[in-house]
């Protein structure tokens, strides 16, 4: 029974570390409608902001990790403005094209200037080992992801629910002329949700490089990660990632523990059978915009 709690946590864990890390191709795919592959190389540029500032220039960790947000964020907004503007009207294939090929530039660079070798972030040591909570071992920086995803989950669903930039966001998407003609400045709310998602891939990314590892083919490695988790969630709300995340987080972990041989395709099972019943994700619109 200890054993299968442990998991149970473990699974917990990295499915927040899939939300945060999918999350902001939640908002960008579902909210804005636009498709960025090139999601994980903001999560990547995140993971080594920290890892430099960390391992390199002596920071704390928890001093990294803001910045990683920032400098993730920063990054995602200069992309905006200059680069992604032009294809929020264009089709969905070139928007695959486009975020596709920064992937394999953002690789290239990264292997160029930090190269190949796996970068881990040296942690204090209050969050190395374990505690012992009625018997089940709980990993202290497990425990850390899990309380500040689920702060950070709780945060974005009432900004985009019950603030008015979420509804502002909300009608910059479904009718942007609309919106316009009402006063919302529509070019600024995306750029601000642009790089909000980029923060938070960041932040994401900078957290996961102590159980994912981080190298210059992080974001292709990832990838398929965070397309599953939005799209076996769905990707008209943020409810349905964080359940699908919640999900298959927990679904790989007990596939790798269990069924080692077959654990690494126990979460595309899942997903297969998730979609055979619900095509849509599990809170996805029956309808396609």
């Amino acid at each position: 029974m200890a054993s299968i709690l442990t998991n149970l946590f473990d699974g917990v864990a990295y499915g927040m570390l899939l939300f945060v890390l999918a999350c902001g191709l939640a908002v960008t795919l579902g909210l804005m409608n636009f498709v960025n592959l090139a999601h994980g190389a903001f999560a990547m540029a995140g993971g080594y902001i920290c890892a430099v500032l960390v391992n390199n220039s002596g920071w704390p960790f928890f001093g990294g990790l803001p910045l990683a947000f920032v400098g993730s964020a920063v990054i995602g907004v200069a992309l905006e403005r200059t680069l992604y503007r032009h294809l929020y009207s264009r089709s969905h294939l070139d928007q695959v094209l486009f975020s596709i090929g920064l992937v394999f530039m953002s690789v290239a660079a990264v292997d160029y200037i930090m190269g190949s070798s796996r970068v881990f972030i040296k942690l204090p040591a209050a969050l190395e080992g374990q505690i012992d909570l009625f018997g089940v071992g709980i990993g202290r920086y497990r425990l850390m992801i899990v309380v500040i995803c689920g702060l950070l989950t709780l945060a974005l669903q009432l900004i985009l629910v019950k603030t008015r930039f979420g509804s502002r966001l909300r009608a910059a998407v479904d009718d942007p002329r609309a919106a316009i003609g009402l006063g919302i400045n529509v070019p600024q709310v995306f750029a601000f949700t642009f790089a909000f998602g980029c923060g938070l891939a960041g932040l994401g990314g900078a957290l996961s490089a102590e159980i994912l590892g981080l190298d210059p083919y992080f974001p292709l490695k990832f990838m398929i990660y965070f397309l599953i988790v939005v799209t076996v969630g769905g990707s008209s709300s943020i409810t349905g990632p964080f359940l699908a995340s919640l999900l298959l987080g927990i679904a790989d972990v007990a596939g790798k523990y269990y069924v080692p041989k077959l654990g690494p395709f126990v979460i595309y099972t899942v997903m297969i059978v998730i979609l055979l019943w619900r095509p849509n994700g599990l809170f996805g619109r029956t309808a396609a915009r």
